[in-house]
C-alpha cells in the first residue's frame, strides 16, 4: 500500500513539474518561440487515425504545414523512397515487417517496390503500380537513369531492374555488384546496410559493410573504407559532399561527419552536447526499449534512442533559413529534430534549432518517420512507416518492458499502413516537373545551378550516366566563372558540380584543377584539392607543388583537406607539406584529430601483419570476425571496443569490450553462448539499456569468426596454443554447433550469474 501511494505521490509531482514546463513554454511562445503551446498528451490513444485525421495532430512552426502525397492503400509500410530524373517516385515496402510482435513471416518474400506518379503536378500520387514484388525486404534504392538499383535484406548483392515496355512494373533484371563468398554478416535485419546516397564526389555510400561503389558500364564497382562508414540507418550529404550518418544502436544522432570516412573513422566528444540528445515528444511514449530509464516523470523519451532517415535540406521553396539544416528522424518519440550546422574552424558542429522543441513533433501514436528528403519541387518529404511496432523482434520478447507495452496498448494491431508527406509553406506554387530522362547532356548542364539541389545532383549524375563529353568545354567554362551556354553567371555551386562533373566524364586535367585552385570561394579550392588526389597518388610533383602554395588558405576547410589528400602520399615533398601544415594549426584539434584517424586508417589496413605467425584458415577466420565487428558491433561496443557513451552521460550503451581480457580470453564456451541466445541483465554491477540480441540465426562459421575476433582483439588470446594445451583458444565452427544443439532448448538470454557458474564448473572439470 505504501508502494503505491508512492507512486501516486511521484505521478503528481511529476505532474506538476510538467504543469510548471507548458507555462514555461506558453510563456517563451508569446515572446517569440515560433511554436503554438506545447499541447502535450499524456494518455495518448493507439486508435488507427486516417490521413486527414493525423495531419491535425503535428506541431509545426507557424507558416509550415503537412501535404499529403501517398497513403494506405496505394502504399503500406514503406521505408525508403527515390525519384527518377522524371520525377517519379518509387517507394520501397517493408510487408513482413513485424506484423506482430513475434516478427512471425518476416523473413517471407513478399516485399515490395511500388511505383508512383502525380499526373496531373498538384503534389499527390494519382497513378500507382507494383514496379517489384516478391522481395525480402528491401533495404536500398537508388535511380541510375531509367533503371532502379535495389538491395534486399540478407545479401550484398545489387540488382538492377527496368521497366523496357512502359507499363510500369519491371520487366527486364541484372545483377550490378555480387561479392562471391559473401554469408549474411547478421540475422538481425536491423543490423544491415541502408543508404546508396551518390554522393557529389560521384562514390555511391552505404552504411555498415566496409566499401563504397562507383558506377562504371553498367556496373558497380567496389572500392575499400578500410574503418567503415559507422553509420546505421541512412546516409545523406550537404551541398560540399560532406557525408551524415547517424547511428541508432550507440544512440548517436550523428556520426562521421567531420571528415569522410574513406580517411578513416573520426568522432569528436563536442560535435554536439549532451543536450541535444535529448528529444522533446508531445505525447508519452511508453513503448520504448531499455524501460524506464528512457522515460522522463511525465513518460516522455528523454534521448535518442532510434535515429534515423537523415537529410540536409538543400531545396529552394522552405524559408532560407532552413538551407543546410539537419533532420534526423526518431520514429519513437513520434518527431523529427531540426539541427543548426555550424562549421567551427573546420570542425562540424550541430545544434538543436529551437529550445526543448522538435521541429515536427505528432500526437498520433502510429506516426513513425523513418526517412527524409529534399524533393524535386523543393519541398521536404516525409517517410511515415505508420504503424504501432516500429522496434524489431530481438526487442520485443516476452517478458521484456517493451513487450508489455504493446500488449497493454494493442501496438501489434496497427500494420499495413503508411504514409508520405511533404513539408510546404504558405504561399508555395507548383512548378513544372523535370524532364531530365529526356533531355540532352547540353541542357542538364544549365541545371548545374540550379537552387534545389536535387536538381543539381541528378543533373551531375545523369550527365555522367549519358558519357556525352561535348559537354566538357561548357563545364571548364563554369569552373573558370565565365559566362556558358545558357548560364550566364555560374554560382560557387555550379562551379562544384562542374568540377565534379567533369571528374566522372574522367575529363579533369590539371590546368582547370588550377583554375579552381584560386576560386574565390573556399568550397570551390576544397574541392580542387580534393580531385587532385589522383594526380597526388602518381606523385605528380608539378601538382603536389601547386597544392603547396594553399598551405596558408585563410579557409581551415581548405587547409584540412590539403592535410587529408596529401598525409598518405609516398611522396617526400607531399609528406613535408602535411608535416608543416600539423606544426601551423597546432592550435586546431581538427588537424591533430584527422591525423589520429587517418593513423587508424593505416593500422586497419596492415592488420594482416598481427595475424603473420598465425595458419592461414585462422587468420581469415579472424579478419572475417574483425569486418563483422567494425560494421555491426561497433554500434553498441564502439570502434575500439570501449563503448559509446548515451545521452551525454559516462555511461555505456553496452558493456566494453576494451580491459575485459581476463572474461574474454577465459572459457571460450561463454562467449559462444552470449553471441547465439544472448545476454541480459547486469555486468559488473551496472545495467545497460540495451540487452544483447541473440544471433545465433548466423551459421556457425559466422558466430565462431566473431567469438574468436573478440577473444583475439580484447582477450588477448594471440594464438593457437601448444598441441598439448586441455583447452585451445580457437572456437571452430564444429564446437559452436555441439553447443548450439546442447543449449536447442533454451529461449531466453542468458545472465552473467548463470555463466559464470558454468565457467568455474568447466575450469574445473578440465
Amino acid at each position: 500500500m505504501k508502494r503505491i501511494f508512492s507512486i501516486l505521490g511521484l505521478f503528481a509531482f511529476s505532474m506538476l513539474l510538467y504543469k510548471c514546463t507548458v507555462t514555461r513554454t506558453t510563456s517563451q511562445n508569446k515572446s517569440g518561440n515560433p511554436y503554438p503551446s506545447r499541447e502535450f498528451n499524456p494518455t495518448p490513444s493507439v486508435a488507427y487515425l486516417t490521413p486527414e485525421e493525423t495531419l491535425k495532430t503535428f506541431n509545426l512552426p507557424k507558416g509550415y504545414h503537412l501535404e499529403l502525397v501517398a497513403s494506405e492503400p496505394m502504399i503500406k509500410e514503406p521505408v525508403a523512397i527515390a525519384w527518377d530524373g522524371n520525377a517519379r517516385m518509387y517507394v520501397a515496402e517493408m510487408l513482413t515487417y513485424m506484423q506482430d510482435a513475434d516478427a512471425t513471416d518476416e523473413r517471407l518474400n513478399k516485399s515490395r517496390i511500388m511505383l508512383l506518379e502525380d499526373t496531373d503536378n498538384d503534389g499527390k500520387m494519382d497513378k500507382s503500380s507494383v514496379f517489384i514484388d516478391s522481395l525480402l525486404l528491401p533495404r536500398m534504392i537508388l535511380c541510375i537513369n531509367h533503371e532502379l538499383l535495389v538491395n534486399e535484406t540478407n545479401t550484398i548483392t545489387i540488382t538492377s531492374y527496368k521497366d523496357t515496355n512502359g507499363d510500369g512494373k519491371a520487366d527486364e533484371k541484372r545483377i550490378v555488384y555480387e561479392k562471391e563468398g559473401y554469408t549474411v554478416s547478421d540475422a538481425n535485419m536491423e543490423h544491415q546496410r541502408s543508404g546508396l546516397d551518390w554522393n557529389l564526389d560521384n562514390f555511391i555510400y552505404i552504411t555498415y559493410d566496409p566499401i563504397r561503389f562507383r558506377y562504371s558500364n553498367g556496373m558497380l564497382r567496389a572500392d575499400s573504407i578500410p574503418s567503415g562508414t559507422g553509420g546505421q540507418w541512412g546516409v545523406t550529404h550537404d551541398n560540399y559532399g560532406r557525408l551524415f550518418l547517424s547511428s541508432a544502436g550507440g544512440e548517436s544522432p550523428m556520426v562521421r561527419s567531420q571528415i569522410n570516412p574513406a580517411y578513416g573513422p573520426l568522432d569528436l566528444p563536442d560535435q554536439f552536447s549532451p543536450e541535444f540528445q535529448q528529444v522533446w515528444p508531445i505525447i508519452a511514449t511508453p513503448d520504448v526499449q531499455g524501460g524506464l530509464a528512457r522515460l522522463r516523470p511525465d513518460s516522455t523519451l528523454n534521448h535518442f534512442t532510434a535515429s534515423c532517415g537523415q537529410s540536409i535540406y538543400r531545396g529552394n521553396t522552405l524559408p532560407e533559413d532552413l538551407v543546410g539544416d539537419y533532420l534526423v528522424c526518431e520514429p519513437v518519440a513520434r518527431a523529427i529534430r531540426r539541427a543548426k550546422v555550424i562549421n567551427l574552424k573546420g570542425k562540424t558542429i550541430i545544434q538543436n534549432a529551437y529550445y526543448r522543441q522538435e521541429f515536427i513533433a505528432s500526437t498520433d501514436m502510429n506516426f513513425r518517420p523513418v526517412n527524409t528528403y529534399t524533393g524535386p519541387d523543393g519541398n521536404l518529404y516525409i517517410v511515415d512507416m505508420h504503424r504501432g511496432i516500429i522496434q524489431q523482434g530481438n526487442w520485443t520478447k516476452p517478458g521484456t518492458f517493451l513487450r508489455k507495452a504493446i500488449e497493454a496498448k494493442g501496438l501489434d494491431k496497427n500494420t499495413g499502413h503508411g504514409r508520405i508527406y511533404r513539408l510546404v509553406y504558405d504561399g508555395y506554387k507548383q512548378e513544372a516537373k523535370p524532364q531530365m530522362l529526356n533531355e540532352s547532356a547540353s541542357k542538364l548542364v544549365t541545371y548545374l545551378d540550379h537552387k534545389n539541389g536535387w536538381w543539381r545532383d541528378n543533373a551531375q549524375k545523369q550527365i555522367i550516366i549519358l558519357g556525352d563529353k561535348s559537354v566538357v568545354p561548357t563545364l571548364k567554362q563554369i569552373v573558370a566563372g565565365k559566362q556558358a551556354t545558357l548560364l550566364e553567371k555560374p554560382s560557387a555551386l555550379a562551379r562544384i558540380h562542374a568540377l565534379w562533373t567533369l571528374e566522372g566524364l574522367d575529363a579533369i586535367d590539371k590546368d582547370i584543377l588550377y583554375t579552381a585552385m584560386k576560386d574565390e570561394n573556399m568550397q570551390v579550392r576544397k574541392a580542387a584539392v580534393w580531385i587532385s588526389e589522383a594526380f597526388i597518388k602518381k606523385d605528380d610533383e608539378e601538382m603536389i607543388g601547386r597544392l603547396a602554395e594553399l598551405e596558408n588558405d585563410a579557409s581551415y576547410d581548405v587547409r584540412l583537406q590539403l592535410l587529408l589528400s596529401l598525409y598518405n602520399s609516398k611522396s617526400k615533398k607531399a609528406q613535408a607539406i602535411a608535416q608543416e601544415l600539423q606544426v601551423k594549426n597546432a592550435d586546431n584539434d581538427m588537424f591533430a584529430s584527422a591525423r589520429k584517424a587517418m593513423d587508424k586508417n593505416t593500422d586497419v589496413k596492415t592488420y594482416g601483419l598481427r595475424l603473420a605467425f598465425m595458419p592461414e584458415d585462422e587468420r581469415k577466420m579472424i579478419l572475417r570476425g574483425s569486418a563483422t565487428f567494425s560494421s555491426l558491433c561497433v554500434t553498441c561496443h564502439g570502434p575500439n571496443g570501449k563503448g559509446i557513451a548515451v545521452a551525454g552521460t559516462s555511461d555505456f550503451a553496452a558493456p566494453p569490450l576494451a580491459g575485459a581480457s581476463k572474461r574474454l580470453g577465459g572459457d571460450k564456451n561463454t562467449l559462444v553462448k552470449i553471441i547465439l541466445h544472448g545476454l541480459t541483465g547486469p555486468v559488473d554491477g551496472k545495467t545497460y539499456p540495451s540487452i544483447m540480441p541473440s544471433l545465433g540465426a548466423n551459421s556457425d562459421d559466422w558466430v565462431a569468426s566473431v567469438v574468436n575476433y573478440v577473444r583475439f582483439e580484447f582477450g588477448k588470446v594471440s594464438g593457437r596454443r601448444r598441441p598439448t594445451d586441455s583447452i585451445a583458444p580457437f572456437v571452430t565452427p564444429v564446437e559452436v554447433k555441439l553447443l548450439r544443439e546442447q543449449n536447442a532448448s533454451r529461449t531466453k538470454p542468458w545472465t552473467l550469474d548463470e555463466l559464470e557458474k558454468k565457467d568455474v564448473i568447466s575450469q574445473v572439470s578440465n
